[in-house]
């Protein structure tokens, strides 16, 4: 079977790359609620230039049909200074704020799970570049011709960091970087 990325001349790890993404956005949308997709989808319209734009209409609409009823004569169901716009506008800003809130969880849950496979990744690229470090060194070593020398820094290179241990080391330099700050 030819697919897509084939077709496009791509190298079969970019291929993997891509398919990889695509595969966990599309697994990460399958999870989704019906609720978060309409958040999403309502988020969406809410951030655009069309949504403030309407907004704009229907207040400058909502001031000048009141301020007009009470210049002919009528009674205006919203007086200045407007309280019952007021209300509603804090309503729907509230709505907004947990709509925006709500999309923005779900979105920060699709990152983490980017980062994590970006760090398992970039742990595996570790491990294969050590690897052919200490292939390269083990060959250069075989080579009857080249003067067998120690190198410190191939040798260092060639072991594969510890995952955890790296974790710890990171934790510890943030902690003492906090302390430092805060002493000073």
């Amino acid at each position: 079977m030819i697919d897509e990325f084939q077709d496009r001349g791509f190298p079969p790890h970019i291929e993997a790359a891509i398919r990889s993404s695509a595969k966990l956005h599309a697994k990460y949308e399958q999870k989704a609620t019906p609720l978060q997709r309409a958040f999403g989808t309502v988020a969406s319209s809410v951030a655009s230039s069309w949504f403030f734009a309407a907004l704009t209409c229907v207040i400058i609409s909502w001031v000048a049909f009141n301020l007009l009823a009470g210049a002919l004569g009528y009674e205006p169901f919203d007086p200045p200074p407007f309280h019952l716009l007021t209300f509603v506008l804090a309503v729907v800003s509230l709505y907004v704020v947990i709509l925006i809130y709500a999309t923005q969880r779900r979105e920060d849950q699709l990152s983490q799970l980017r980062e994590q496979l970006t760090l398992e990744l970039t742990l595996l690229s570790e491990q294969k570049t050590a690897k052919v470090i200490q292939l390269l060194e083990e060959f250069r070593r075989d080579i009857p011709l080249l003067e067998n020398r120690v190198d410190k820094q191939a040798d260092a290179m060639a072991g594969s960091g510890d995952p955890e241990r790296v974790l710890e080391a990171i934790q510890e330099t943030h902690t003492e970087a906090k302390r430092i700050i805060g002493a000073g």
